[in-house]
């Protein structure tokens, strides 16, 4: 595998992004990033063999000539609570930052008291603001700190049952072209993580989200079976349901269907 991939590169095929993983090697190539229409774009044209996602900013329609073909094993899928360095509680009087509804809308239920306020910027931004003290605390994802080196900036870990994340959060998703041979990943597609990424977007997909939509869904994997959470949001009055489903992982687009459209039911029906 490994002078497989060394062979890509002698051929000197530009990669827009390159994460091949092997859990035998430990081996990680990662290059420039840019956005979905580029990935697709290289990929098609032939400029690119394959390209990595963080699998909660994909598109939940994938092209057939661009499938999916694995996902890694998958990092800390929690939201966290930043604090700003060398504080210990929240200062009420601030709010909280946050640049996602699906969060936003589950925080009022934490901490109802409390002002919940967008932030814009990258990560490094959005620290830099908590720090100059317009934010009490952020609200972030723990894979993106930990794969930067910041776990110490995390003061709370929010459980699954208290804010459910994103479809795939903490899941990298390599994505090529349709024909090709991609035998040298093999070894490389985390089982467990392939069937709660499914379940979690086919949950979200069923229900017309995307990955800028408050909808949430998070599988979790024990033996054969698949514990799902879902939110499901009313865009009518504003209001969500929770629930979750247990079954056989390898149901796993089937349970998340399911799970959705019970959701959506008793969301549209309160």
């Amino acid at each position: 595998m490994k002078e497989k991939i060394q062979k890509v590169f002698r051929q000197n095929i530009p990669f827009v992004v390159v994460f091949v993983a092997a859990l035998i090697w430990h081996l990680v190539i990662k290059i420039s990033a840019g956005d979905d229409v580029v990935y697709f774009q290289t990929l098609m044209d032939g400029r690119s063999i394959l390209s990595v996602h963080s699998l909660k900013d994909m598109p939940m329609e994938v092209p057939e000539e661009l499938p999916l073909l694995a996902f890694s094993r998958r990092e800390d899928p929690r939201d966290v609570l930043v604090l700003p360095e060398g504080v210990s509680e929240l200062d009420k009087s601030k709010p909280l930052g946050c640049s996602s509804l699906r969060r936003t809308l589950q925080l009022k239920k934490l901490y109802p008291d409390m002002e919940v306020k967008s932030i814009r910027g990258n990560l490094q931004t959005r620290l830099r603001k908590l720090d100059e003290g317009q934010y009490s605390a952020l609200i972030l994802a723990a894979a993106g700190l930990k794969r930067l080196g910041l776990e110490s900036r995390i003061n709370r870990y929010f459980t699954a049952d208290e804010i459910i994340p994103a479809a795939g959060q903490g899941i990298l998703a390599v994505q090529g072209r349709k024909g090709e041979d991609y035998s040298f990943l093999n070894g490389y597609c985390d089982e467990e993580a392939w069937a709660a990424g499914r379940a979690e977007r086919a949950f979200v997909k069923l229900l017309d989200g995307g990955c800028s939509s408050p909808v949430a869904a998070h599988a979790e994997i024990s033996g054969d079976e698949l514990y799902l959470r879902g939110l499901y949001y009313n865009e009518k009055d504003g209001s969500y349901v929770t629930g979750t489903l247990r079954g056989d992982k390898a149901d796993a687009e089937s349970l998340g269907r399911e799970l959705a459209e019970t959701l959506r039911k008793k969301g549209e029906n309160r």
